[in-house]
């Protein structure tokens, strides 16, 4: 009883990964870099957080050593309502990858308007995606999170739950431009931890945010229907992508490599729903509602 009730405290990191996340930018005298990130906001968030990511989830992780090391990006796909997704693929390659590695994830221009949660982002490293931001943080040989579907993806309802909405263009620009090489990632299982039956437009307009997410447990459980649900995680990473070329080409040419990017991921997310024979079982009350 007693070492169950330890796994809920926060664990110290590695003094590895502490180094690592000291030097991951310049710092000014108050501690901060020149995107907001301050490292002892950051330790002591991954203190907690690693609970969520090893005992809440139970990640399972397969392809770390697919992503290279210096300028990285990675493109996962989005889902879940909730931006867990992007924080358990930044939790592994913090607390698996060998040696740690920090990722700044790109958010959305919406974002900075959330009061607290988005001060708790910034400090944790977490960028809004701006090309410039991408750009500079790339030539800085850092590795970025981007998630291409946008909100599109993250949005949507559990009736197209891992079905990949349309991606932007600008992140194959930005690694073309930068020769930054892509990482294709799969999450399989944040679909589930928080599955949405409607959007609640009218809502979402008058809050001024993306989308208002309406799940059935909230009548069930009241308060705690908030709470995403506890469902195992796995996140694969792919072989990486270097493409080069015009980053200013037509639209067109430079839609072909988005499309390759799209289809890496589609077949990691394929095999991962084979893996896991349980999520294939829902596939039914996924199509009865469509």
């Amino acid at each position: 009883m007693f070492a169950r009730l330890r796994r809920l405290l926060p664990a110290p990191i590695s003094p590895e990964l502490r180094a690592k996340l000291r030097g991951a930018a310049k710092l000014s005298s108050a501690g901060f870099d020149t995107y907001g990130l301050h490292p002892e906001t950051l330790e002591r968030v991954l203190r907690w957080t690693r609970w969520l990511y090893y005992s809440y989830f139970r990640v399972e992780v397969e392809g770390l050593e697919n992503v290279p090391a210096g300028r990285v990006m990675l493109v996962p796909n989005h889902g879940g309502q909730l931006p867990l997704d992007g924080m358990l693929v930044g939790l592994a390659m913090a607390l698996e990858a060998d040696p740690p590695r920090f990722v700044r994830g790109m958010v959305e221009r919406w974002f900075p308007s959330l009061p607290f949660v988005s001060t708790l982002f910034v400090r944790c490293g977490q960028v809004v995606g701006d090309p410039e931001n991408c750009k500079n943080l790339l030539e800085r040989d850092e590795a970025i999170m981007v998630f291409p579907e946008g909100v599109r993806g993250s949005g949507k309802t559990w009736w197209h739950r891992y079905e990949l909405q349309e991606f932007g263009t600008g992140f194959v620009r930005l690694a073309i431009a930068t020769q930054s090489p892509i990482v294709p990632v799969a999450v399989i299982g944040a679909e589930e931890t928080y599955p949405s039956i409607y959007d609640a437009k009218w809502l979402a307009r008058l809050l001024g945010i993306p989308y208002v997410p309406v799940t059935p447990f909230w009548p069930l459980l009241g308060p705690l229907g908030a709470l995403p649900l506890p469902v195992p995680v796995a996140i694969k990473f792919g072989e990486p992508i270097t493409f080069s070329g015009d980053a200013d080409a037509p639209d067109l040419d430079v839609q072909e490599k988005v499309d390759l990017v799209k289809r890496r991921i589609e077949a990691l997310i394929e095999r991962g729903l084979d893996e896991r024979p349980w999520l294939r079982a829902l596939d039914p009350v996924a199509r009865w509602g469509q």
